[in-house]
């Protein structure tokens, strides 16, 4: 199947609409922050069981700020509940995160605020620390570890393709990297170690789609070198579309299933790459194709 959709010469109002989402994300950077998991911040993270299926999270703050104040400023998450064999809804399951030292001592005093609330050393589930040095050191290989990818990409298509396509690249990953962080400020999604792999893979997915569209235009410039540049990558981009759409829809319906079913740990990674892969398929049409022609046009002059 073909289509002659002019992608091309609606690009200046897809344009707008980026920067559009890429202001509003950075704001949201700024005034809503991100909900940092414990990887990045440190300190010590209980996972407790509350026999009442009802008990919110204020509830769970004011009776563990009463024995301690410490629990003021601590990160509550109500997380889905324990379920029985059968499926039922057994008990309140939380998530709490505390910047102490002890664990033992952390324990002791959320077993004591919470024994009238029927909770015994048996409903704690777990409990992980890591320390302010090591939740430094993730987060500086974890910027680390996407600047060197930024910048292999920028080398690999320059190579492969031209300079002017690897910034046209650079350019869309970037892109999708901002608007993929606002999405997670704005619905308050823990940001963990695997989403730095959802991150990573997001830049992975993006470039493939931009591969295609770039291969398909170098062809079609050798085939058509007396068009317009942008006839030429309007044409090649109405070339991939189906195979792009394909590509994107199964991977989208893939991980809308391991978003909806999955657990606690896995659903943060899951979101980052539903919404990579949207953002990263329109970011090769509307972002990478268009910085090709601009520069394209401005060297044919």
């Amino acid at each position: 199947m073909r289509f002659n959709i002019d992608f091309v010469g609606k690009r200046r109002a897809f344009i707008f609409f980026s920067i559009l989402l890429i202001l509003i994300s950075i704001v949201l950077f700024f005034v809503k922050g991100f909900n940092l998991g414990i990887d990045f911040t440190g300190g010590t993270e209980v996972s407790v069981l509350v026999p009442d299926l009802n008990f919110s999270v204020a509830q769970m703050r004011a009776e563990l700020s009463s024995e301690d104040p410490i629990f003021g400023s601590a990160r509550i998450i109500k997380q889905k509940p324990l379920t029985t064999e059968n499926g039922q809804e057994e008990k309140a399951r939380f998530s709490i995160v505390v910047n102490v030292e002890s664990e033992v001592e952390l324990t002791n005093i959320i077993l004591k605020a919470l024994s009238d609330k029927g909770v015994t050393s048996s409903d704690l589930l777990s409990v992980n620390r890591i320390s302010g040095f090591a939740a430094q050191e993730i987060k500086g290989y974890a910027w680390t570890a996407i600047v060197i990818a930024v910048a292999l990409i920028l080398l690999y298509i320059t190579i492969r393709f031209q300079f002017s396509f690897g910034v046209g690249a650079i350019l869309a990953l970037v892109h999708d990297l901002l608007i993929t962080l606002g999405f997670y400020s704005l619905f308050g999604m823990e940001i963990n170690a695997p989403v730095l792999a959802a991150l990573l893979t997001l830049l992975g997915y993006s470039l493939n789609d931009t591969i295609v569209v770039y291969d398909r235009v170098r062809e079609n410039l050798r085939k058509m070198g007396g068009k317009n540049i942008a006839v030429i990558v309007n044409k090649s981009i109405n070339d991939v579309i189906v195979r792009s759409l394909n590509t994107s829809l199964t991977t989208f319906l893939a991980v809308l299933t391991l978003f909806i079913f999955s657990g606690e740990v896995l659903r943060p990674f899951a979101f980052g790459i539903l919404v990579g892969v949207v953002v990263g398929t329109y970011s090769s049409l509307y972002i990478a194709a268009p910085v090709v022609i601009k520069w394209l046009e401005r060297r044919a002059r």
